[in-house]
């Protein structure tokens, strides 16, 4: 019977699948137009990361200005790229690290270290945007901060589990490698004579 538990050997592919995870939600909400939207009709306004859109209410056309021209804008995206790029490499790294058979565990603990500086950049990006877009940009109708926005959120979130993981892997070495011998238990006729 094969039994995978959380830390072991067998399972060790999950956390680097974690973050390939939070890698595609980070590039739906860098590409993503829908950082901010119209709450209900007419849809009058939407933005990305880099970028926000007008129309009128009959107008089928969106006016787009970019978001580059501001330097909270610039600081935003340039914080959260810097992020993403950082949770690339530990991607990378981890993959490295999880393929060979000696598993360094201090090597896994710095990818820990590093997720923790991906999740700074990436919630200092995201709190930029909401309160510089606000503040400066001129809002039609009711809008809601939306989806892309939220893949952003959700990609952070998942670093930072990520991250606690990676930290704490090291501390079960021998349950992950399979160092530790099973424990059997049972009891002896003498004890349990209803067995005969």
């Amino acid at each position: 019977m094969v039994v995978c538990g959380l830390a072991c050997w067998r399972c060790r592919w999950l956390l680097p699948l974690l973050l390939g995870l939070a890698i595609i939600m980070g590039i739906i909400a860098l590409a993503g137009r829908g950082w901010l939207e119209s709450e209900s009709e007419p849809y009058v306004q939407q933005a990305s990361l880099w970028e926000s859109c007008t129309r009128g209410e009959e107008d089928l056309n969106w006016n787009c200005e970019s978001l580059m021209d501001y330097g909270w804008g610039r600081a935003a995206a340039a914080t959260y790229l810097v992020g993403f790029v950082i949770l690339v490499i530990c991607f990378a790294l981890a993959v490295i690290a999880f393929s060979i058979e000696i598993l360094r565990f201090n090597f896994v603990r710095g990818i820990g270290g590093l997720l923790f500086v991906v999740a700074v950049f990436q919630i200092i990006g995201l709190v930029i945007y909401p309160v510089k877009f606000t503040e400066e940009i001129p809002l039609t109708g009711d809008n809601m901060f939306s989806w892309a926005y939220g893949f952003g959120w959700a990609s952070t979130v998942v670093v930072i589990g990520c991250a606690f993981f990676f930290c704490c892997l090291p501390n079960w070495e021998d349950e992950v490698l399979g160092n530790i011998k099973p424990t059997y238990y049972y009891s002896s006729p003498e004890r349990a004579p209803y067995l005969n």
